[in-house]
């Protein structure tokens, strides 16, 4: 299968153009990843998706940003525009850790090299387009893009930034999963329409001098505070989110509008979700599935090891969850493939040369959302809640497992998979539940015990996130109380079948409203159930979400409360020391800072043998 020519890639040089017989290229694609023909990777989606349309398309992957900037002009001036992403993901998220640490690594570059793409990529790489080729429209994507679209709080600055534009001096950007609109705008230049005069395209956001700023929209307009008003009034910024939030997790939507100085930013509501038609033909189109030639004697791309094996089966997330981007970037409604689709991607990895014979995940943002959607549209059609599942399962959601287990058990049937695991995050609230009636129409049981006896290798790993019920509400996540449930269905099934498998549980530590009671709480809480915990996380607060307004505000969005929040280092690293009650060198802390609390139970119950 792997008998591939260099034609078969996207043109990467300007040799690669000519092979192809082409003299000027229409769109030139910049990327701060490494070049990997592949669904999961944006660059390729968006690329392969100009091919489609006939245009002549090219990619310039991790550009030097410091030498002379050949790689910006190697490949010449597209006739129609440059589209720019800084990769899969922020580059400051991609750069440094929650402690603010450089990263050693880079995952989205051949052996893991970090330093192959700057920080806040996507306005480095903007402007230097837009000082060689001031002319020539400059379309900026990604999640880095979509995220900053709006006035947002940059962790690793310590400060309120405004929209990407206003930095980067793109033309236009694009946010969410910009297929569409992408392909709208290139068709509208393609035609003869200025880039100035696109303002009508969904998923879009630009900026305006304020007089000549248009003020009537199709979809209606809601003006948040200015950007200048945020700098000034913390709450101000909070009270801008939950619009922004809403905005853009609403089926129908308004325009955003905001100020920043004498320049007017306007954000149009998003595309709808995608059909299974359209969601099909992305994922179909002829992608390699492999890392450009070029990178063949570089090493290996971790985060192509990690997926190449791998089959997403759908996108989008209707969890809400405060900390998370997910949502924000690739929308609250879930556009699932259509199993034709699914199982024609599990045939072609099943004849890669590589291939052992183990899929490595079959799954998604969320790895159960597969095919849920509301039972009546219109009910849908008119809701403002951010998750559908928090504070409790919405009535309207249809949660039935059955169209995941007939797609698990198609894969287990094919000749070509030995296995195959589901390691994308479940939400194990979607399936426990305490009405027999419902488990049995929902595939529930079954579900549950299909992913445990077929799907885990020998660690399923889940995501509390914490143990409080205080926290959980902040974080928009179920209680603590249905994680025992889950374990005890769990113990069950592997004690049934003498399975040996364990389950792992995520957890966060440092998050609004978590104080150091919260986290010894939580210790002595996953010691009763005999963990020592190793996959933990500190809250890193990124642009776009709840979790990370509050951060920065200190009050809710929704209802303008103060939020109690640890901010500080070093109260940030104390938090994460209760994880390792284990671990010699922090009992004697945690003695002292128990005691200081009058939490001596706590104490003895982290500090004493674990006679487990």
């Amino acid at each position: 299968m792997n008998n591939y020519k260099i034609t078969d890639w996207l043109p990467t040089t300007k040799k690669e153009v000519e092979l192809r017989g082409w003299e000027q290229l229409d769109v030139i694609l910049i990327t701060g990843d490494a070049y990997v023909d592949h669904p999961a990777f944006g660059a390729a989606v968006i690329g392969r998706i100009i091919e489609r349309e006939g245009f002549r398309v090219a990619i310039v992957a991790q550009p030097n940003w410091q030498d002379d900037l050949r790689d910006f002009k190697k490949l010449g001036r597209p006739r129609l525009c440059f589209g720019l992403t800084s990769g899969n993901m922020d580059s400051m998220v991609n750069h440094y850790t929650a402690n603010k640490r450089l990263r050693s690594n880079d995952a989205y570059t051949p052996e893991g090299k970090s330093g192959f793409r700057p920080d806040y990529a996507t306005t480095v790489y903007s402007k230097i387009i837009k000082n060689i080729y001031p002319d020539v429209p400059l379309i900026i994507g990604g999640v880095e893009a979509s995220l900053r679209r709006v006035t947002h709080y940059d962790y690793w600055s310590d400060a309120l930034k405004p929209s990407i534009l206003a930095d980067a001096g793109a033309d236009i950007g694009v946010y969410g999963m910009g297929e569409l609109a992408f392909l709208e705008l290139l068709h509208a230049l393609h035609a003869g329409t200025s880039i100035n005069a696109l303002t009508g395209v969904r998923q879009t956001f630009f900026m305006r001098d304020k007089p000549n700023s248009q003020e009537q929209s199709p979809w209606g307009d809601i003006h948040l505070s200015s950007h200048e008003q945020c700098l000034k009034d913390k709450k101000s910024y909070a009270g801008n989110f939950r619009h922004i939030e809403q905005e853009s997790n609403k089926a129908h939507a308004a325009r955003l509008i905001q100020d920043i100085g004498d320049k007017r930013l306007f954000i149009n509501p998003p595309f709808p979700t995608f059909t299974e038609a359209q969601i099909d033909a992305s994922f179909d189109l002829p992608y390699t599935r492999m890392p450009h030639p070029k990178y063949a004697k570089r090493g290996a791309i971790p985060a192509y090891e990690m997926i190449r094996h791998s089959v997403n089966m759908h996108r989008g997330c209707f969890g809400g969850c405060s900390f998370c981007t997910i949502s924000a970037h690739q929308g609250k409604f879930v556009a699932s493939r259509s199993k034709r689709s699914i199982m024609a991607e599990v045939d072609q990895i099943s004849k890669m040369d590589d291939f052992k014979g183990y899929i490595s995940d079959l799954g998604g943002p969320s790895a159960n959302m597969y095919k849920m959607k509301g039972i009546h549209q219109q009910i849908c059609d008119n809701c403002k809640r951010p998750s559908c599942v928090f504070p409790n399962i919405c009535s309207n959601l249809d949660t039935d497992h059955r169209p995941m287990l007939d797609i698990y058990r198609e894969v287990d049937k094919h000749p070509g998979i030995k296995k195959a695991f589901v390691s994308s995050g479940l939400r194990y609230d979607l399936f426990l539940s305490d009405d027999e009636e419902k488990n049995k129409q929902m595939g529930y049981h079954d579900y549950l015990r299909q992913l445990v006896t077929r799907h885990v290798s020998g660690r399923l790993k889940v995501a509390p996130e914490h143990t409080s019920d205080r926290v959980l509400k902040a974080m928009r996540k179920p209680s603590f109380k249905l994680f025992y449930k889950l374990k005890h269905k769990f113990d069950q099934i592997n004690a049934e079948l003498g399975l040996k498998q364990q389950l792992i549980p995520y957890f966060i530590s440092s998050h609004p409203e978590s104080t150091l009671e919260d986290m010894a709480q939580l210790a002595a809480d996953t010691k009763d159930l005999g963990f020592r915990l190793e996959q933990v996380q500190d809250f890193t607060p990124t642009p776009m979400t709840v979790a990370t307004v509050i951060y920065y505000s200190g009050y809710d969005p929704y209802t303008l409360k103060p939020v109690f929040t640890s901010k500080s280092k070093a109260d940030k690293l104390a938090q994460q020391k209760f994880f390792f009650w284990y671990k010699r060198e922090n009992q004697a802390w945690i003695k002292h800072t128990l005691f200081k609390l009058k939490r001596e139970d706590l104490s003895k119950k982290l500090l004493n043998a674990n006679k487990r």
